[in-house]
């Protein structure tokens, strides 16, 4: 026999503890093992799985790895005990990967953990391969692959960057990437997309990136349209109920296709998210009504491609009814039940102190006659494929001698005319009798005297007759006991005022009044509730006020009431001893409620009929109803919407909405008003589209003309989207010659097309011609726009320039001179010129001047260089025959400043002297030098040239002035020597007094 027996069982032993006392008691986990990720690139090579539970006396623990003991002394062993937390030493993955469970044992019993899984994270370099050139037609769609490195566990994310880091790829309509397989898709490659393409594999687990070699993308000159075409398809998806998930569809096309999603057989979930311009549907909380068929559309003007998939919602194992811990006597009845909810449906087992134990009934365990062999720590375990759950509960059998010593009979107050019940709730197994007496008189069972079977003595109708000591005995075949109370009894507390019924509006304030009386002995205190909810003053101060408890008056004041505040007020007016309650009903009447479940019910094209159900009228007549819309052009902004009848009564609950667009989604809201205000929108309905119809609506601004030689541009500007009124959505553009009788007809099936140009070699120049342009869409052809009048291309310049003159100005400049030409439609000419040796014409510079100039000047040159220049005219048809010349630039002017060497005051003028600048091999040769005589702070002023290398300027009254000297060289004023000059002479000659005697001084 165990101790825990001994002390349960021996008859002369009083029991020592009881169901709500913690004087001993089996292990119960604070504390368990959680799943680890390891990065096997971590410095501190130490992995701890924790494990605490609480116990008295305190656990001992043991931990198992997949279900083996771990021998913690086994020579070499990299594991060790930090209380109950498992702590591994420099871990081996082939050693100490797996699923972790600790072990909590005292002596009561033994409990096991919730399994931990360790595993080793890994995030490897991507491969060192040169990535090959991916070259694209410009307008097709590309695909440019991650490949991610070998890693664990699976979770990555993946980013992009062009050229260099950290230049992310934004992402749009037109770029997607995918996080499940890392891929950049691309739906239409354009020339901007040029460049070395970089993916970037991360994982959160482990906290590292990773970065693949670039892969350059060139597109190719070619612009064709593709029809949408799927690339990323989601597959079929298993989501745990509260979970958010994911969905990804995109496609590749010209124009880039739009993304639409939608939900076979019914609406989208309402907590559904669409992201990346279509591409990314996120369901936020997911939950069975979820599970379904999901599609996702690409649409572009050149057709359509579709997904479909199935989205199932199982559930994690939930426990519906589970096993808790108890005690129980020797020989009791006893059935321990555990019922899991979740799917698929979760399977039960059970483990005794950690062992399997297998019952008849899986979710049942019976017990007709408990044993003290039945007490112990069991555990119920529901597990399915996606989790394990644990309820554990210790079960101790007992039995002992009655003793009143943790719960004895107290003592009780009971007011006067009421039932009055005393408590008898000794510790005893197995279950006692129980026998009662009133001071020295041995109580029965009688009309108004009551001894229930769990000990329990009531009183009916106590009167001041019922005070005294009262004692309770109890007694099994292990002994017996006794204990005594005394029974007071008190004034009953009594309503005096109660609340009567009330009726006020919104924004009125009402009182509920309520008195009582009651022993004057006791404290009251007055309590109201809400249709059974009670009120907190504290919480709700801005609309409740009470007068303070102690008082016999407890009125409430209802300030400013609410709709919500109506409703039946119940007053409980309440002492230690009893309480009472009176109730009254308060009537808020206002706005009406807002309508529910507005759907429509029929459509055309132009119009809806709405159903809704009638929301409250609180208390006043709805007198008309309000019907809103918004539309997929104007997703944030509600406008009234057009009915018919123009007001809609107070009693209806169907309108016709008219005026609308065809083809248009839409959601529909109802609004209900009464004399009292309007109310609360409804819920918006599910979206709908009108039906298709032809278009009404012609492309305005149509005109054109100009482009290149033998071509006919028209141009227009497109119809708006909400009139395109259906799908297939194009224009038809007719046109013809000034005068003849028949229309050339083109399609042109893009709806966000502005132009078309036609090409024909026979079309002579600025030929008049007639246009104009229609929509079309699936369902037929709407009205040409008016008719405009345009001319074709003109030709472009037939002649080159006749240069009169061309030569150099400087080393950096030159001038050329041409006849203009004789052709009355040019535009302009434009000049380019480069080094003939050195550059390509690719890389030349380029000067354009209107038809009016018949000259110009060239600048940026290189010195000394041979240039070749090309002058052409041009129109709007193109250019014209180049006319080459060549100019050969002047050397560049001298590299050194003059040294000045003098300052010297003569007079009334100061003579600046300086030494002559001798020009480099490949400079040009001096012709004298330029003198810049201004003001400091001024960029103009006086200048000077001579062939001198000295010069006598006059000397300022006042102020600073700036002296530049530079050389003069065909090929331009060289670089430039700067002296400064005050304008007071008695200050300058005070400067040139101390000049002149530090220079005796140094000889």
């Amino acid at each position: 026999m165990s101790l825990t027996q001994l002390v349960l069982t021996c008859p002369g032993l009083v029991c020592l503890f009881s169901a709500d006392e913690a004087t001993g008691y089996g292990p119960v986990f604070e504390e368990q093992p959680v799943d680890t990720i390891y990065p096997e690139e971590l410095p501190e090579a130490k992995i701890t799985m924790n494990c605490r539970a609480r116990a008295n006396p305190p656990a001992t623990y043991k931990w198992r790895l997949n279900n083996m003991i771990i021998d913690l002394n086994e020579e070499g062993s990299h594991y060790s005990l930090a209380g109950g937390n498992l702590v591994i030493s420099n871990p081996i993955k082939t050693k100490h990967e797996g699923k972790y469970s600790c072990l909590a044992t005292n002596i009561y019993g033994t409990v096991i953990s919730q399994e931990g899984s360790v595993q080793f994270g890994y995030l490897d370099l991507f491969s060192s391969e040169e990535r090959e050139t991916v070259k694209v037609k410009e307008g097709q769609g590309a695909v440019l692959l991650c490949a991610p490195p070998p890693h664990h566990p699976a979770d990555l994310s993946f980013r992009w960057i062009l050229n260099e880091f950290p230049t992310f790829i934004p992402l749009d309509n037109r770029r997607f990437v995918s996080q499940k397989t890392g891929n950049l898709h691309i739906s239409k490659v354009d020339s901007s997309d040029t460049g070395n393409y970089s993916c970037i594999a991360s994982s959160p687990s482990i906290s590292k990136s990773v970065f693949s070699n670039y892969i350059p993308l060139v597109p190719q000159a070619e612009r064709r349209k593709y029809p949408a075409d799927l690339e990323v398809k989601f597959p079929e998806t298993t989501a745990l109920i509260g979970q958010n998930i994911t969905l990804e569809c995109f496609a590749l096309g010209n124009p880039v296709p739009e993304i639409h999603w939608k939900k076979m057989g019914g609406n989208l979930p309402h907590s559904h998210e669409v992201r990346m311009a279509g591409a990314q549907l996120h369901l936020f909380n997911v939950q069975f009504e979820d599970d379904g068929t999901y599609r996702c559309e690409a649409v572009n003007s050149r057709g359509k491609d579709y997904h479909t998939a199935r989205v199932s919602v199982e559930a994690f194992p939930e426990w519906v009814e589970h096993i808790r811990s108890t005690e129980k006597d020797l020989g009791s009845e006893y059935t321990m039940s555990c019922v899991a909810s979740g799917k698929p449906k979760p399977h039960i087992r059970w483990l005794k102190n950690g062992e399997p134990v297998i019952f008849k009934l899986i979710n049942l365990f019976i017990f007709s006659s408990l044993t003290f062999d039945d007490s112990g720590m069991y555990q119920c375990i529901a597990e399915n494929r996606h989790g394990i759950i644990y309820a554990n509960a210790e079960l101790r059998v007992f039995a002992c001698a009655p003793t009143f010593e943790h719960n004895p009979v107290k003592r009780v107050l009971a007011p006067k005319n009421r039932a009055v019940v005393i408590e008898c709730r000794p510790k005893a197994a197995p279950k006692p009798t129980f026998s009662w007496s009133k001071d020295t008189e041995l109580l029965s069972n009688s009309t108004r005297v009551f001894i229930w079977e769990d000990g329990s003595l009531e009183i009916l109708n106590v009167t001041q007759a019922d005070e005294g000591r009262y004692t309770c005995y109890a007694e099994n075949d292990r002994g017996k006991a006794n204990s005594t109370g005394t029974l007071l009894v008190t004034e009953s507390t009594k309503i005096t005022l109660a609340p009567s019924n009330s009726d006020v509006k919104v924004g009125e304030n009402a009182w509920m009044q309520c008195a009582a009386s009651h022993d004057p002995s006791l404290d009251i205190t007055f309590i109201w509730s809400l249709d059974g909810r009670v009120i907190d003053l504290h919480k709700d101060g801005r609309h409740y006020e009470r007068t303070p408890n102690g008082s016999s008056n407890g009125e409430l004041l209802i300030r400013n009431a609410q709709l919500k505040h109506a409703g039946r007020y119940t007053c409980t007016a309440q002492t230690p001893v009893d309480n009472v309650t009176a109730s009254a009903h308060l009537v808020v009447r206002g706005p009406p409620g807002a309508p529910g479940g507005v759907r429509v019910i029929n459509k055309t094209d132009k119009s809806v009929t709405l159903q809704w159900s009638r929301g409250a009228d609180n208390h006043s007549p709805i007198s008309k109803y309000t019907i809103q819309y918004r539309d997929s052009f104007s997703r944030d902004v509600w406008k009234n919407a057009p009915t018919s009848p123009v007001d809609v009564e107070g009693n209806a609950e169907t309108a016709m909405v008219v005026d609308l667009f065809p083809w248009t989604e839409y959601e529909f809201r109802v609004i209900a008003t009464n004399t009292l205000g309007t109310g609360e929108p409804s819920s918006p309905s599910p979206k709908d589209k009108t039906l298709k119809a032809v278009p009404v609506v012609a492309p305005s601004d149509v005109g054109g003309g100009g482009g290149t030689s033998r071509e006919l541009t028209i141009t227009w500007t497109p119809v708006q989207p909400q009139y395109y009124y259906g799908s297939n959505f194009g224009y038809i553009v007719a046109f013809k010659p000034q005068g003849d009788d028949q229309w050339m007809k083109v399609t042109v099936a893009d709806p966000q097309a502005n132009r078309y140009v036609h090409k024909d070699s026979s079309i002579p120049p600025s030929t008049e011609f007639q246009v104009k342009v229609k929509a079309f869409n699936s369902e037929g052809e709407g009205p040409y726009s008016l008719t405009a009048i345009i001319y074709s291309a003109q030709d472009a310049p037939s002649e080159a320039p006749s240069v009169v003159d061309s030569r150099a100005l400087s080393a950096t400049e030159a001038i050329v001179s041409w006849l203009p030409l004789s052709q009355s439609n040019i535009e302009g000419y434009q000049l380019k010129y480069w080094r003939n040796q050195e550059d390509s014409e690719g890389g030349a510079q380029k000067v354009v001047v209107s038809s009016q100039e018949n000259h110009t000047r060239l600048e940026g040159m290189k010195p000394n260089s041979h240039y070749l220049v090309e002058i052409q005219g041009y129109n709007s048809a193109g250019f014209g025959p180049p006319r080459r010349i060549h100019i050969h630039t002047k050397k560049a002017p001298p590299s050194r400043a003059p040294k000045i060497i003098r300052k010297k005051l003569k007079g009334k003028s100061v003579n600046i002297a300086w030494e002559h600048v001798e020009p480099l091999a490949n400079e040009a040769s001096i012709n004298g030098y330029k003198v810049l005589y201004r003001q400091q702070g001024q960029s103009t002023g006086t200048v000077y040239i001579t062939n001198n290398r000295y010069i006598d300027l006059p000397l300022p009254p006042d102020g600073r002035y700036v002296v530049e000297v530079r050389a003069r060289t065909d090929g331009g004023d060289g670089a430039v020597a700067r002296i400064d000059i005050s304008g007071n002479r008695s200050q300058l000659l005070t400067f040139l007094l101390h000049s002149l005697f530090r220079s005796c001084l140094s000889q």
